[in-house]
C-alpha cells in the first residue's frame, strides 16, 4: 500500500493534524504561534461532530471535579477561561466542548470535522491522508508532515476471558457508558482498577441490584486529594523509556495510584470500594471466580482502559515486534516526517501542552 496509483490528491499542504483534541490543539496553537496559517500551512482533521476531543463522548454524570484535572490549553488565558474555575455543576463534556469551541475559533484554527481518516500512506516523497467526510466524501490529501494525535478513545480495549462471547448479558467498555439508569435493578460486574471503575460504582450504587468489582492486580491506594506527584513522575518515566523502546505502553494507574479522596474514603468505608481478584472465566449468566464461586451478572462493565488509536498509520509500517511505535521527543524515530502528539507520556493534558510546543518546533525546523 505504498503508492495507490495515480489517483490525484484533492488538496496539498505542508502539514496535516489528525485529531483536534488536547494534542492536536496544543500544537495548532504553537504552529500559529509560528506564523503558521491554517487551512494554507497546515489543515486539522478532526473526527467528532464537535469541538471537545474525546470529552464530547464523556458520559452525562461526569463533573470536572471528579474527572483527572484538566489542565488549560496553551494560550486558553487570552480568552479569560481556566478549567480550575470552571461551573463543576455541568457535565464535563459540555464545559469542555464549549472551552474548545472557544479556543478554536479564537486562535483561528479552522478545524475540519466530521473527517474520519482511513488511511495514511506513502506516494514518492508525500504522505498521502485518506479521508471521508458527510460534505466531501472520500479524498486525498498530500503532506510533507503528519501530527497524529488521535488519542485513545476511538481505540477501546476488552482483554481477553474464556467464555466472553457466551455471556447472555451486556458488555460495556467505558466508551459505551452513558448512564447509570441503563442498569437500574440490574446485577453488574464492574471490570477495572482505575477512577473509571470507582465512578462507575459510586453511581450505580443505588441504582444496580447487585454490585461486584473486579481488577487484576490489587488497588494501590494513595492518601491523597492530589496526584502523587513522585509516583506520576515515575509513570511519565515509564511511557517514556516505553515510547523510546517501541514497546507497548504500560498502564499509567499502575504507576500513579489512585488518590482517595473523601467521596472515595467514604466508599470504601461502606464496603462499597472493594475489590475481588478478577474471575477467570465468564458463562452465559455471569462470572466464575477461581475458587470455583459464581456471581450471576445482566451486565460486565469493562473499565479496563484504551490503546493508542494508530489503524490508520498500518500502511507506513511504523509498529515494532516490541509492540508500539518508537516515539522519542513527540517523533517516530521510524519516519521524522510522523509526529505522534499525546502519545506515551504526553497522553496527560500538560504532557500535551508541553509536546505541542516540541514538536511545533520541530516542525518550523524541517519546513
Amino acid at each position: 500500500m505504498s503508492d495507490r496509483g495515480a489517483v490525484t490528491s484533492e488538496q496539498s499542504v505542508p502539514v496535516v493534524i489528525i485529531g483536534a483534541g488536547q494534542a492536536g490543539l496544543s500544537v495548532a496553537y504553537y504552529l500559529r504561534r509560528f506564523e503558521l496559517v491554517s487551512g494554507r500551512d497546515f489543515v486539522m482533521f478532526d473526527r467528532g461532530p464537535d469541538a471537545g476531543g474525546a470529552w464530547q463522548h464523556r458520559w452525562d454524570s461526569l463533573r470536572l471535579g471528579t474527572a483527572h484535572h484538566v489542565n488549560d490549553l496553551p494560550g486558553m488565558a487570552e480568552l479569560g477561561i481556566s478549567f480550575d474555575t470552571a461551573d463543576r455543576s455541568l457535565p464535563a463534556k459540555d464545559v469542555v466542548a464549549d472551552y474548545y469551541r472557544r479556543y478554536e475559533e479564537h486562535f483561528e484554527l479552522h478545524v475540519e470535522r466530521p473527517v474520519s481518516v482511513t488511511s495514511v500512506f506513502n506516494r514518492r516523497a508525500d504522505l498521502v491522508v485518506a479521508s471521508t467526510s458527510p460534505e466531501r466524501g472520500e479524498r486525498e490529501t498530500s503532506a510533507r508532515l503528519l501530527v497524529n494525535a488521535t488519542g485513545t478513545w476511538g481505540a477501546p480495549f476488552v482483554p481477553y476471558y474464556p467464555g466472553a462471547h457466551t455471556f447472555a448479558g451486556r458488555h460495556v467498555h467505558t466508551a459505551q457508558y452513558r448512564s447509570a439508569q441503563e442498569f437500574a435493578g440490574q446485577r453488574v460486574v464492574v471490570v477495572g482498577g482505575g477512577t473509571s471503575a470507582i465512578g462507575f460504582l459510586l453511581e450505580l450504587e443505588n441504582v444496580a441490584a447487585e454490585l461486584t468489582w473486579a481488577s487484576r492486580r490489587p488497588i494501590d491506594w494513595v492518601h491523597t486529594e492530589e496526584l502523587d506527584l513522585e509516583g506520576a513522575s515515575a509513570a511519565v518515566a515509564a511511557q517514556d523509556e516505553a515510547a523510546r523502546s517501541g514497546r507497548a505502553l504500560p498502564s499509567i494507574v499502575s504507576g500513579t495510584g489512585v488518590p482517595v479522596s473523601r467521596r472515595i474514603a467514604a466508599g470504601i468505608e461502606r464496603g462499597l470500594l472493594v475489590t475481588r481478584p478478577i474471575f477467570t472465566a465468564i458463562e452465559p449468566n455471569g462470572v466464575r471466580w477461581s475458587d470455583g464461586s459464581f456471581t450471576e451478572a445482566d451486565a460486565i462493565i469493562w473499565a479496563s482502559g484504551f490503546r493508542p488509536e494508530l489503524r490508520h498509520l498500518a500502511p507506513l509500517k511504523l509498529r515494532e515486534k516490541a509492540g508500539g511505535l518508537t516515539v522519542g521527543a513527540g517523533a517516530s524515530w521510524t519516519d521524522p516526517r510522523i509526529f505522534l502528539a499525546g502519545y506515551g507520556p504526553q497522553a496527560s493534558t500538560i504532557g500535551a501542552n508541553r509536546a505541542g510546543r516540541m514538536i511545533a518546533r520541530q516542525i518550523v525546523a524541517l519546513l
